[in-house]
């Protein structure tokens, strides 16, 4: 038997080996047409794999420590070679030794408080309420309308909020008992006799769970404690359990699986600006879906609370008046809302009468810190709530999700809300109604066109988020096509898309910083106000009258008047030059152009997103030196009056027309304006000045990856 049992181990190993040398190889070959989307379906598969069969889970290990081996000598245990296998990585640069750092870290507790990471991840996404851990998370997916169909919303929203069965209240909660129990007494506990044990508890299991919560947090808290202690606490746990079931609780017996279920996910087709904001602070709020829903009488009296006579500080405020503040605006027209508040006797708070208050501005500059930095000299604040953003399109939702991040900290840097009661944490998942664009050197000028030029970014500094991530992206919309044309009528959710956002979530924490620009454009009627917006992609400018004639008139410039004719509009370039010394060298010139693209992403493909690239269109080829640059900040002024068009992030939704000028800047953070502006006048703010040299003048999307970037 022996033998045999051997024989059988040895089998899956080899056969995990060739899974994981597969994995491998894939993530090494470059990325070409439908084999982008198997290598992120392998990884899925034997992620699907060792979550049916948990056994396996040891020879899986084994396997990549082998593998790990190659490279490092490490001690013989299992557990203690991973650790100490992933603390010689701490010393390899950037990023590397930041997420083998964060993982020894995750190791170390897990090694210390068995069953902690399971309890705390369960608790965390379903809200379980207890006494000793109250942080809370929720996934907000934001799907952008502009590539996904109104035909397919339904099959993608099934599938995104896809639930297995038995995952209620108590569910999860007899999960939370039966892991931690497993974790600390290993074969000393009869898994699957607890299993059917806590299935009988009934309501019961609620007061187990506590119990159990407690003696792990607890353990956790007091590390240099006796060890012996948490584990006697949770012998008499399963002892009770197991007495209570008339089970015989020193018989052992193997240890029965216990997959982690998918998240809280809430899946949204982002129509509307205001949606993020709106779902944040109903979080943070705890603003239940049945609370948003009032008649008009309801909202225009909930309205009326940020009219009031109280200080204007946000702790005199009722919870009741405060909450109101994160409702929807209703449907009337602000002609009708004006003369209410003309004909209402009360007091109107503005905003430009209030101050904050110095520890709600010392609040927003250290998340400036921590958002722009991996070096955080501030202890980690923590908050009981976590609002995952995840959104779902191309270069045109990241350009929306920079607005409307740029929006929430300028509301934060106005009334702090959110910053105080929850972590903001984005994330991206490429995906096109557009066909795979290919990457060779020969059809460059096809894959600039593209809308998913960031995707490619993320992906050519994240190796691991390109296999996972890009490509299983590609594969959203056929499977929602597939299900929406069954021939046997609506199918079951897929859990394909939940299994794919719980694994990134939960993995990715290291940021991507990506440059937002802000962008001023004026117009050539004096009446039309100047407008500010922002971009984090590409901006083009075009004239129409050259950009019409541009197909007919490349063929037929055979005379000195046609060329003359046809060479476009005068304009005037004003811009910083980027160089590797960072040295600001102004320099200006004017040229005639049929239109201007500007785009972040470098066209060569370079990792330095922190300049912009400018390149002018033209009939006539110009010399490769005068028809590109490479600029920090850039003014362009029409010298004609000939009718110029700009569109944002390649958004038709986002197209300005009739433009004399643009102006582009980085775009700066709130969170540094507020402090730069409000530290040089009070005593008591001298020390936030000193804070400048640990944050950014300039506000980036910071987009979650599993490897991150250097900053």
């Amino acid at each position: 038997m022996e033998t045999s049992g051997g024989s059988m181990s040895s089998a899956i190993e080899c056969n995990l080996y060739r899974s994981i040398q597969a994995i491998l190889r894939e993530l090494d070959a470059p990325c070409q047409g439908a084999s982008a989307c198997n290598r992120g379906m392998l990884r899925w598969t034997l992620h699907k794999r060792i979550e049916n069969n948990p056994s396996h889970c040891v020879s899986l290990l084994k396997v990549l420590i082998k593998e790990l081996e190659k490279s490092v000598h490490i001690p013989e245990d299992l557990f203690e070679r991973m650790y100490v296998s992933i603390k010689k990585l701490i010393t390899l640069p950037e990023p590397y030794c930041t997420v083998s750092l964060a993982y020894a870290r995750i190791m170390k507790m897990e090694m210390g408080t068995p069953g902690l990471l399971y309890q705390r991840r369960l608790i965390a996404e379903q809200s379980l309420k207890n006494d000793s851990f109250t942080l809370q998370e929720k996934v907000f997916v934001f799907a952008d309308p502009a590539v996904f169909p109104e035909s397919l919303v339904s099959a993608v929203r099934a599938d995104v909020e896809f639930t297995a069965p038995n995952c209620g209240m108590e569910s999860h909660m007899q999960r939370v008992v039966l892991h931690s129990l497993q974790a600390t007494l290993g074969r000393h506990c009869n898994g699957p006799r607890l299993s059917q044990a806590l299935e009988d508890c009934g309501t019961r299991v609620r007061r187990h769970f506590q119990e159990v919560v407690s003696a792990v947090e607890e353990s956790m808290e007091a590390a240099t404690s006796d060890p012996g202690h948490h584990r006697t606490q949770l012998q008499h746990i399963y002892t009770d359990i197991m007495a209570a079931a008339k089970q015989d609780p020193s018989a052992s017996g193997e240890v029965c699986g216990v997959p982690l279920p998918c998240p809280e996910i809430t899946f949204n087709i982002w129509k509307q600006e205001e949606q993020i904001w709106n779902e944040l602070v109903n979080f943070a709020l705890m603003i239940s879906p049945s609370e948003r829903s009032f008649d008009e009488d309801d909202l225009e009296e909930r309205r009326g609370s940020i009219m009031s006579n109280d200080s204007g500080i946000e702790g005199d405020l009722p919870v009741a008046e405060l909450s109101a503040l994160s409702l929807e605006p209703g449907p009337g027209p602000p002609e009708t809302q004006n003369e209410q508040r003309r004909k209402s006797p009360q007091f109107i708070r503005w905003n430009c009468v209030r101050k904050m208050k110095v520890a709600d501005r010392m609040a927003l500059v250290r998340e400036s810190v921590r958002v722009g930095s991996r070096s955080d000299p501030f202890p980690r604040e923590e908050r009981n709530l976590v609002g995952r953003v995840l959104v779902m399109g191309d270069d045109r939702a990241l350009g929306r999700l920079a607005k409307a991040y740029l929006s929430i900290r300028k509301r934060e840097s106005k009334h702090l809300l959110l910053t105080k009661r929850l972590n903001l944490e984005m994330y991206y998942i490429p995906v096109s109604n557009e066909p795979t664009v290919a990457l060779s050197g020969e059809e460059m000028t096809t894959a600039q066109e593209s809308k998913l030029t960031l995707a490619r970014f993320l992906g050519s500094v994240d190796p691991w988020y390109d296999c996972n991530i890009n490509s299983l992206g590609a594969m959203m919309l056929k499977l929602a096509n597939m299900q929406s044309r069954s021939s046997k009528g609506p199918s079951e959710p897929s859990p394909f898309l939940a299994d794919i956002i719980s694994y990134y979530i939960r993995t990715a924490f290291q940021p991507v910083h990506l440059p937002i620009y802000s962008i001023k454009i004026t117009f050539s009627k004096l009446s039309t106000s100047p407008v500010e917006d922002v971009f984090v992609s590409h901006v083009q400018m075009d004239f129409p009258e050259f950009k019409s004639l541009r197909a007919s008139v490349k063929g037929s410039l055979r005379h000195k008047r046609a060329t003359q004719l046809f060479s476009g509009a005068a304009v005037a370039v004003n811009y910083t030059k980027a160089s590797l010394s960072k040295r600001e060298v102004d320099t200006g010139i004017t040229l005639r152009t049929c239109g201007v693209g500007i785009s972040v992403a470098h066209p060569g493909g370079s990792k330095d997103l922190n300049s912009l690239s400018v390149t002018f269109n033209d009939l006539i080829p110009r010399p490769c030196n005068a028809s590109a640059i490479r600029a920090n900040n850039l003014k362009i002024q029409v010298l004609e009056k000939r009718p110029l068009i700009l569109c944002l992030d390649k958004d038709s939704r986002r197209v300005f027309s009739d433009i004399q000028s643009v102006e582009i800047t980085p775009c700066l953070d709130p969170g540094y304006c507020l402090q730069s502006a409000r530290s040089k006048h009070t005593l008591e703010e001298e020390k936030e000045s000193a804070l400048s040299k640990y944050m950014s003048r300039t506000l980036t999307l910071p987009i979650n990856t599993f490897s991150g970037v250097v900053h």
